[in-house]
């Protein structure tokens, strides 16, 4: 075989080993006959390979055993073809063939009339839409990245059934100026129930070849599946999970990949950030939030959300201001910095590759405009912080100082607005009336300094908060499309749902806006109420106490208010600017706001608070990363929403949430 045979050999193994997981190049689910096809084509191209008694294909990296192995995913392999081996004919008509089809595959792309997309969008699932104005270098966020009234326009334009008008470039080729958040793409449920465009992990990416440079972070990543997402060239870091002792540490996984691990307290706890720093040749770097690990399951068979946003380079570099550290850029170095991706750099610069884009953390600040990004960054640090400077950079005491930030606190005292709070996740925490009571305070932009010099006695028996649990019944699970078998990332245990003490009553049910799957999505969405009398509990607030609520066993929709307010403290304009959620005065002012990331609505994610309110102490248990947005209508809030709104409060006695140790399916394994 000549040279030229050899690299066109090389170039059909690396089409069907894009084409052997589950996303295509296109980041489509092939087609039944395309995958026939492609598997007759590499048993043929084997077994003309062992004919021609050409050398297998060997294993490239010894310390690839070390990797979680994907069994739907093809190894890491190369082409080591016999030179002097005689040219083969059926190679070289099966290579006519594969250009014929990658050339079909570019006309197809390259279509544009709506007859064209119709028949795709039956054919293979459908590409995320574009709003008419939408061209290669502009995108108007499809839903708001910012307190921006023009987002929030763009957000209620936005049709429930994809728009005809879409640009003609795949997804994978736009830009994102102003940020994105969609739902990830679901082999089940697509087309979407509710008419949402969608990422795939090919769109989040983008061209690879185009890529000089990622750090990737997950708390379970199938590293010989997310390689082939990257050119073997592409250096990347990737933060992960550290092992049982929790100790800080790097380690070359693969060539260009460094693996680092930040430090966990006894090994306790989860690296649970969810996030990618993408570097392009152009310069560009697009940031991305996630709540999906870097698994295939998490990209096709569970729901989840993406948030990413493109940001320029200066034109020249420009001197970090070590005193501003509460923007976006600089709470994402501290973020480096805390898992470990400092020492990775340092040992990726040294050894071979000195010319990276990124050569300090704190380049990070000072090479890229971040003018245009208006998300508040939320992240978790696993530790002990003590004192509010560091206490207010992590947990739920940041994003109480977002909150603030945005102007979104609900003010203190006759004018304060009631905020009624809906948090969906994929884990369950263990609850108390204390703990609750201590996120929702945050959850309305007040401190804890109001709080944490009353007696711990008194704040463990304040009635439940306006707080609804979205965590998926069994009956629900069962009538997914996966049925229980895919309840695997889904955690309730049974001594949780039986404690004495548990919050049963503020359970709902999780239901993807999308169609019958389960969601990995972690997300708040946070509503203002005016207070109906400024002297009295609200109307919709029925249970006086927490012997009371939980006397009810979830027959009352009580909604209690929580820590009190000082009445006699001064209310300034900002305390007074509450919206009705019925009717906003002005499309500027905010009627709640959304958290996505990684973040459960646990103790464990979100952090506890001890101490006094002179001296606090803020313990975290993870290492998690959201944003934090407004919400400036209703129409944004259900754009927003992954779970269907309003959710279906269980039955007591009735429904029971999904519980994996009570399934014969998971208690078989």
């Amino acid at each position: 075989m000549d040279n030229s045979d050899d690299d066109l050999a090389r170039a059909i193994t690396l089409s069907l080993m894009e084409h052997g997981s589950s996303l295509n190049h296109n980041g489509h689910y092939p087609d039944v006959a395309e995958l026939q096809f492609q598997q007759d084509l590499r048993h043929a191209i084997e077994a003309s390979s062992s004919e021609s008694h050409t050398p297998g294909l060997s294993s490239k990296g010894s310390c690839s055993g070390q990797l979680k192995s994907n069994a739907t995913t093809p190894s890491l392999e190369t082409s080591q073809t016999d030179t002097t081996a005689p040219p083969n004919s059926f190679l070289t008509e099966r290579a006519q063939l594969e250009r014929e089809r990658l050339a079909r595959l570019k006309r197809q792309r390259s279509e544009e009339s709506q007859d064209e997309l119709s028949s795709l969008s039956t054919k293979r699932q459908n590409l995320s839409t574009l709003r008419s104005h939408t061209d290669e270098r502009t995108h108007t966020p499809s839903t708001p990245s910012a307190s921006s009234s023009k987002a929030s326009g763009s957000v209620n334009s936005q049709k429930a059934t994809p728009n005809l008008a879409v640009s003609a470039n795949p997804v994978v080729d736009q830009l994102f100026w102003d940020g994105e958040l969609r739902p990830t793409a679901n082999l089940h449920s697509m087309p979407r129930q509710d008419g949402k465009p969608t990422f795939r992990l090919t769109e989040v990416l983008g061209p690879k070849s185009q890529i000089t440079f990622a750090i990737i972070s997950s708390y379970s990543t199938a590293v010989s599946w997310i390689y082939e997402f990257f050119e073997p060239r592409t250096p990347v870091i990737m933060v992960a999970q550290p092992d049982l002792t929790g100790q800080a540490g790097i380690k070359n996984i693969l060539p260009n990949w460094v693996m680092t691990v930040p430090f966990l307290r006894n090994g306790h706890g989860c690296q649970h950030m969810k996030f990618i720093l993408i570097f392009y040749e152009t310069g560009r770097l697009r940031v991305v939030i996630s709540t999906a690990n870097l698994i295939d399951y998490d990209w096709r068979d569970i729901e989840n959300a993406v948030w990413l946003q493109d940001i320029p380079p200066l034109p020249q570099p420009c001197p970090q201001d070590h005193r501003i550290t509460n923007d976006f850029p600089s709470i994402m170095e501290h973020v480096l910095r805390s898992v470990n991706v400092r020492d990775a750099l340092t040992n990726m610069l040294t050894h071979e590759h000195p010319n990276l884009p990124l050569q300090t953390i704190g380049d990070l600040h000072s090479k890229w405009d971040w003018s245009k990004v208006k998300v508040k960054l939320v992240p978790s640090i696993a530790g002990k912080h003590e004192g509010w400077p560091k206490v207010v950079q992590s947990g739920h005491p940041r994003l109480m100082k977002a909150l603030r930030d945005l102007g979104l606190r609900t003010g203190k005292g006759k004018a304060a607005k009631e905020l009624a709070i809906e948090c969906q996740g994929s884990s369950i925490g263990t609850y108390s009336t204390q703990w609750l009571n201590e996120f929702y305070y945050s959850a309305r932009g007040e401190s804890a300094e109001d709080w944490l010099d009353e007696p711990k006695a008194r704040r463990t028996k304040l009635p439940w908060p306006p707080v609804k649990i979205l965590f998926p019944s069994l009956r629900t699970v069962k009538g997914t499309v996966l049925g229980e078998s895919g309840g695997g990332t889904m955690f309730c245990r049974a001594n949780q749902w039986g404690g004495t003490r548990f919050p049963r009553e503020l359970f709902y049910d999780s239901n993807s806006a999308g169609g019958k799957v389960l969601m990995h999505t972690k997300m708040i969405i946070a509503t203002f109420r005016q207070r109906s009398t400024p002297f009295s509990v609200p109307s919709s607030s029925k249970v006086p106490s927490a012997a009371a609520s939980t006397k009810g066993k979830g027959k009352s929709n009580a909604e209690p208010i929580t820590i009190s307010d000082s009445e006699t403290e001064s209310e300034s304009e900002d305390d007074r600017a509450g919206v009705d959620d019925a009717a906003s005065s002005s499309p500027k002012e905010p009627i709640g706001w959304a958290y996505v990331g990684s973040h459960n609505f646990t103790p464990s994610a979100w952090g506890t608070l001890s101490g006094s309110g002179f001296n606090p102490t803020l313990n975290n248990v993870n290492y998690e990363l959201g944003i934090l947005f407004p919400l400036y209508s209703k129409r944004e809030v259900e754009r927003v929403s992954c779970f269907k709104r309003p959710p279906r409060k269980y039955v007591l006695g009735e429904d029971r949430p999904w519980i994996q140790e009570e399934s014969p399916m998971f208690m078989r394994a």
